[in-house]
Parts: structure tokens; C-alpha cells; sequence
């Protein structure tokens, strides 16, 4: 065993007790989050020449999958941390999530955003009745900001993806995909921190092992196809991309280990991919998908990822602003 195997074997706890969190998690989720459809597309299967199934999240509540991940992991929390509240830092659909997670939980949520988050993440935030605190992401850290104002307040850390029970809230996304579908070859799966990547994969290798899991980035925002494939923990910081739901510098200390065990590989696409992804959604699939959400077809389309047998991809959400449609559907590539 080598000492990257001997420090995973130290962090990581046994694939079982992980899966027992995401199937305690689909219960405190039962009748809260919706049940997403699956859709499919012939079009999308005679391009790829293989069976696609989309688990379609941007039909969640708040429009992302993130609900999961907030809801439960606030359901979590004594009632005297309740009481205080909880705090987040998020470019959106984090925030989105953990703000009406609050309300429909009787509990104070601030949110730290970012002042060039989507104007429609945004506003959706404030209108589910948190407190939005902007802060300048080329001089300050929004970890900090949140740090500072969790030590005024007493309020309890909610974190977008490194926390055990944000993964087993996203990881019920796919656990609910394979009772659909019944059997996957290949899973698709957007990455940002790693929140949806890492649950998702503990949920497949549980159910089944012979499926490969496989990551998807911007190559704008490939820190963790670089941390997947050196070992090494890589950092982007404010990576210029399209899909701003994957715009965080690094992967955290629980999803590192935890992808770096249980999926199978890391693919990036480029910026025209993404694009040509959503005009393909859009246009052939009737589906508003915001551009982290379309990772996995852009994969898919521009051959970043060869599909094989059944496929199944994880469309992670629907939350996309005005100025970003605009770009995207005005942009000179032509709709596939």
C-alpha cells in the first residue's frame, strides 16, 4: 500500500457506512425534494451511438440539486443551532438551496455572495428570505467573510460541498437515478467541488460496482481533473468560465479523498462545448440548463467522453441568467 492509499484508508470511512448516509438522507428527503425526471433523446442516442439518460435536477426545488445537500443537512442540526441560525458562502444555487432550506426548517440563513453571482441566483436568494452579505471576490476570501460573521453571530457553518452531510444530500440524486433506470454503464457527472461527484459515485459503487463514474469540468476550471489525476490537491482561483456553478478554486479536504477513491476518471470541455451542449438541450430537448448543469452532454457531443451502453448523466441544474442566455444564444455557433 502506498502512502497515498494509506492516507485515503485513514479519511475515507467504509463505502457502506457512506451509503447508509445517503439512504438515511432519501428518507429525511421523501415528499420534501422532488422526485426529477429522467429523460431521453433519440436524436441525443443516434449522435452517440449509445442509450442516454438524463437525471434531470434542474426540475429540483430552487432549480438545482443542491436542495438535497441543504435541506438534509440543516435537518440535521439540534434545535438550539437552529435557533442561531446557519450561514453559507455561494455563487447561487447553494445559496438558493440553503435559503429556502431555512424557511422551510424555521431557521435564519445569511448567505455570502460573491458581488458577480448571477443577478437571477441572486435576487431568487433574497426572495426566499435570506440575508445576502456581497463581498468583492478579487480581494477578499468568502470563506473569511463567513468566518467572521459565524464568530458575531454564533450561527452554524453550512459549506456548499466539503461537509458529510451536504454529499449524502446530493448523493440521494443518483442513488434515485439507478432505482429509475435499473442499470448504468457509465455516469456523467458535473464538478464544481465535488459535493454531487463524490456522492454520486459512493452511491453508484454501493448499488453497482461495475459502473464507471466520471467526472466532468470546464478546461477553464480543471483543478480537480489535475487533482485527480497527480494525487496532488490543485487550485484555480476565479477561473474565467462559462459555468459559474463549477467556479470554485479547489476540491475539499472530504470530497478530495473521497473522488480520488470511488470515481473512475476526470474529463474537462471546453467553453464552445458547453455552449454548443445547451443549444443542443435547448433546442432539441426543450430543457433550460444553466452551463455547469450541460457538463455532461458537452462531454458527450464533443467526444471528451466516448459513450458506451447505457449512459447516464446528471444534469445538475437549470438556474441560468438572462445576460448568460443572451451570450449563449447569441453567440456565432450555430445551434447543433
Amino acid at each position: 500500500m502506498n502512502s497515498v492509499e494509506k492516507s485515503l484508508s485513514s479519511i475515507v470511512p467504509s463505502l457502506q457506512v457512506l451509503f447508509e448516509n445517503i439512504k438515511s438522507a432519501a428518507e429525511i428527503l421523501k415528499g420534501v425534494a422532488n422526485v426529477t425526471p429522467v429523460m431521453s433523446s433519440r436524436t441525443l442516442n443516434r449522435i452517440t451511438w449509445a442509450k442516454i439518460f438524463l437525471k434531470c435536477e434542474n426540475f429540483q426545488r430552487i432549480g438545482a440539486f443542491k436542495f438535497r445537500g441543504a435541506y438534509y443537512a440543516i435537518s440535521r442540526l439540534a434545535e438550539e443551532q437552529k435557533s442561531k441560525g446557519v450561514i453559507t458562502y455561494s455563487s447561487g444555487n447553494h445559496a438558493q438551496a440553503v435559503a429556502l432550506a431555512g424557511n422551510l426548517l424555521n431557521t435564519k440563513t445569511t448567505i455570502v455572495m460573491p458581488e458577480n453571482a448571477p443577478v437571477v441566483k441572486k435576487e431568487a436568494t433574497i426572495g426566499l428570505g435570506a440575508n445576502v452579505v456581497e463581498y468583492n471576490p478579487q480581494r477578499e476570501k468568502r470563506e473569511e467573510v463567513a468566518k467572521k460573521i459565524q464568530e458575531q453571530e454564533g450561527s452554524t457553518l453550512i459549506p456548499p460541498f466539503d461537509h458529510e452531510d451536504v454529499i449524502a444530500g446530493q448523493g440521494t440524486a443518483a442513488f434515485e437515478f439507478l432505482k429509475e433506470v435499473n442499470r448504468l454503464d457509465y455516469l456523467l457527472v458535473p464538478c464544481g467541488g465535488g459535493g454531487l461527484l463524490s456522492g454520486s459515485a459512493i452511491a453508484v459503487k454501493s448499488l453497482m460496482p461495475g459502473c464507471k463514474v466520471i467526472g466532468i469540468e470546464p478546461e477553464l476550471a480543471d483543478d480537480a481533473t489535475r487533482s485527480f489525476n497527480t494525487k496532488v490537491l490543485h487550485t484555480v482561483n476565479n477561473p474565467q468560465t462559462i459555468a459559474d456553478g463549477t467556479r470554485t478554486s479547489s476540491l475539499g479536504k472530504i470530497t478530495f479523498p473521497l473522488i480520488l477513491e470511488y470515481v473512475d476518471d476526470m474529463r474537462t470541455v471546453s467553453e464552445n462545448a458547453i455552449i454548443d451542449a445547451l443549444k443542443f438541450l435547448f433546442f432539441r430537448m426543450k430543457l433550460v440548463v444553466e452551463p455547469s448543469g450541460a457538463l455532461g452532454i458537452a462531454a458527450l457531443l464533443s467526444g471528451a467522453v466516448k459513450a458506451q451502453g447505457r449512459v447516464g448523466v446528471i444534469i445538475s441544474g437549470g438556474n441560468i441568467d438572462p445576460q448568460t442566455m443572451n451570450l449563449i444564444f447569441n453567440s456565432n455557433r450555430e445551434k447543433p
